[in-house]
Parts: structure tokens; sequence; C-alpha cells
């Protein structure tokens, strides 16, 4: 079994063919072969909205939605840990994903499973496509990186649930509950990381000219399905 935990802080609602952005993310898991549940994890005030996506939209993968933490590692937490109750944790593979994100494609998906059995963990990333630099408290460059071992982390980040939640609980344990993602959580504890690459278009709604390039994108996107 796969299972499928978003993890959104903010909905964006915006609307992109009569459609929210949320649905159209979670539509394409819910119509992937490979996915099995969903979770969602949001605002607790957003737990009736999202009820009503669920409902409208026949999204019936969602086994549940669960009130998001304080901080998105504990939101991921709420999540992983309502999987593990309602779906188990014995060869299950937690797939966590932005709710605003939706040109995620069917075969990053796949490849993100297959990283989970091959390897323990997939991290999805783009390659870069401008030179990082990396600086110091006085704004002084002390680093610059190779682009072509240079990615940008993007969604999903997939492990095995059992692991990722046991990490979670012990840096619980230990007072860490501000890990700004899962990838960077388990590195933290020693795990290491393996990588699956996506297109640079797998990009994240947080922007006004985050919404028209999606916008744009998905109409060219539909355009060819036309032609």
């Amino acid at each position: 079994m796969r299972i499928l935990l978003f993890v959104f802080l903010n909905i964006q609602n915006l609307l992109v063919h009569g459609k929210p952005i949320i649905v159209h993310t979670i539509e394409v898991f819910q119509y992937h072969k490979e996915i099995d549940g969903i979770i969602v994890a949001c605002i607790e005030d957003w737990i009736p909205y999202m009820e009503d996506m669920k409902y409208r939209y026949r999204l019936d993968k969602i086994g549940k939605i669960v009130p998001g933490g304080p901080t998105g590692q504990l939101s991921i937490y709420n999540g992983v840990k309502a999987a593990s109750e309602l779906y188990g944790t014995e060869d299950n593979i937690v797939l966590i994903h932005d709710g605003v994100r939706p040109l995620i494609d069917e075969n990053v998906i796949h490849e993100n499973i297959l990283g989970v059995k091959q390897y323990g963990s997939a991290i999805t990333c783009a390659p870069a496509q401008e030179t990082f630099v990396v600086i110091d408290d006085k704004d002084d460059i002390v680093q610059v990186e190779e682009r072509k071992y240079s990615r940008l982390a993007k969604a999903p980040e997939s492990f095995w649930l059992s692991e990722l939640l046991a990490v979670e609980e012990q840096a619980i344990r230990d007072g860490h509950t501000e890990m700004i993602d899962s990838c960077t959580l388990m590195r933290a504890y020693g795990r290491k990381m393996h990588i699956v690459d996506c297109s640079y278009e797998n990009l994240k709604v947080t922007t006004p000219n985050d919404f028209y390039t999606f916008r744009a994108l998905y109409d060219a996107k539909e355009n060819r399905q036309l032609l």
C-alpha cells in the first residue's frame, strides 16, 4: 500500500478553469493507480472547506483530514500519525507533498515510490538553472557551488512510513519541532537521502507570478491534449 500525505498550512482557493488549485493537486494522486490513500493536514478552520472539496470533486481516496500543528514539522507529524493509525505502518510508503504544487506528474510519483523501495527515500529535485552561492553573516560569498551538482529541492519527499514516524517522534522527544522539511529532519538524524529528478515546472504556487505561470502551463498542457 502507498499513502499520500498532503501538508499545507495555507490553502490556495484561487480557481483555474473553475477548480481550486488544491483540487488540481489532489486529483493527480486521486487518479494515480499506485496511490491507495490520502491524508490531508491543514489549518483547523479550513477542515470544513476541505470536507466540501472532498465531496464536491469525489476525492474518495482522502481517508482523513486532520488539523495541522503550530509548525510545518508538527503538521507533517499529525498527518503521518493519522496515516499510521488509519492504514498501519508495515510496508507502507508515504509521499509528502504540498497542496499548492499542482504540476506534479504521474511518472515522478512512480519514481518516488521506486526510490523508497530501492534506497529507502526519495527527494524530488529539479536541476539548478542558475549558480548557487553560499554567504556568511556579513553577506560575503564564502563558497560557489558547481551548477552540475546543485539541485532545487521540491516535492514529494518520500519515505517508509514507519521510519519517518519513528524519526518524527524522536525529534519531538529531543525538542526539535521546527525542521523546515522532512528531508532536513531525516538528514539531521543520519538518514541518507536519494534524489528523484523532476522538471523545473514542478513549482509551488505561493506568489502571483507562480499563479500566472501555473495557469499558462496548465493551458498549454490542455492544448497539447486537444491537439
